[in-house]
């Protein structure tokens, strides 16, 4: 009676310590984001708010990110086991060496843009030979550029690149400083709010280069040794993404109270963006983050055409459908 007893007070006292063996059994991920938290971060901070993740056995933590060449560079070395990342950004990265593989593609369409003040006289890209680009060193667009400059034939060393925090891109713009600049589209109402008639603008969409943006990454040895971890860590954020294009609200907030700074409005005007970035013939009807392989084989071509890569490789490899639950669609 004594030891039964005494066995009760052992297990009480582990429960106190140690809770209940989910707990205990919980995978802590560290998932770094593509840059500081913003409208297009919200479905994560919503689903760590409601314990989404939690609920699937993982401890969440969410870092802020220095642009996508440092999340892809962290999450292939497995620095992080999952980070966010421009998807051109990463093929980059998987041809020097990266440990990575695409699970969950966010921005179905590239969210890459270029802006400029109307009245420097620039109409289009061509307009840009001689001109000065600012944006920062580490900027996906930066990486990409000899894909653009060559689609709409130009030298790709016909600008010169200024190093450009992305906080001071429109202050050097309207100061003269720099001719053109660099943004994703999801922030497009700030330069419009700023430039108002003056702003000069365009898709890289428009001249046919639209790679995969922002996607879920993987170290690929995580993903071997771990494959249910990362099937829960997707679906549980793909099922933030929908119920946050369905109902914005309570997920812009979540990011809000998690993060100082942000203002309600200014993000729910972004998010809305990235809804347009996000829609695409397989994200409506196959899945929400759906990879298409036809286009990724375009994708890589375009990466092996205008980058040197030390180690070619075979991009089936790099990106898988399979984390993904084939139930949760964007809606038309």
């Amino acid at each position: 009676m004594k030891y039964c007893k005494l066995l009760l007070a052992v297990a009480l006292v582990f429960s106190m310590l140690f809770g209940t063996g989910t707990a205990i059994a919980a995978e802590k991920v560290e998932f770094i984001l593509n840059w500081i938290a913003g409208g297009d971060h919200a479905p994560y901070y919503y689903a760590l708010q409601k314990g989404w993740y939690k609920d699937a056995g993982i401890d969440l933590v969410i870092q802020q990110g220095k642009g996508s060449s440092m999340s892809a560079k962290r999450t292939g070395i497995g620095k992080n086991p999952i980070g966010l990342a421009d998807l051109g950004t990463a093929l980059v990265a998987k041809g020097v060496g990266a440990d990575i593989v695409a699970v969950m593609n966010v921005y179905a369409n590239s969210p890459y843009g270029m802006y400029w003040l109307k009245s420097s006289g620039i109409k289009g890209p061509k307009d840009m030979v001689g001109k000065k680009i600012g944006n920062p060193s580490w900027d996906a667009a930066r990486q990409m550029w000899p894909a653009l400059a060559k689609s709409v034939g130009i030298d790709p060393k016909s600008v010169t690149w200024v190093n450009v925090q992305p906080n001071a891109k429109l202050g050097a713009l309207m100061s003269g400083n720099i001719d053109v600049t660099t943004s994703f589209y999801n922030i497009h109402h700030i330069f419009k709010a700023k430039l108002a008639d003056n702003m000069g603008f365009f898709r890289w969409k428009k001249y046919g280069v639209n790679p995969y943006g922002n996607s879920i990454i993987v170290n690929g040895d995580y993903l071997k040794k771990k494959p249910e971890v990362v099937k829960s860590f997707v679906r549980v954020s793909q099922k933030a993404f929908k119920i946050c294009v369905d109902s914005p609200d309570p997920c812009i907030e979540a990011l809000v109270s998690a993060n100082t700074g942000l203002k309600f409005d200014n993000e729910k005007t972004n998010w809305g963006l990235v809804n347009e970035l996000m829609r695409d013939e397989f994200s409506t009807t196959v899945a929400l983050g759906y990879f298409d392989p036809t286009r990724m084989d375009s994708d890589y071509q375009l990466i092996e055409t205008y980058f040197n890569l030390k180690t070619p490789y075979d991009i089936k490899t790099t990106f898988t459908n399979d984390m993904l639950d084939r139930s949760i669609k964007m809606p038309k």
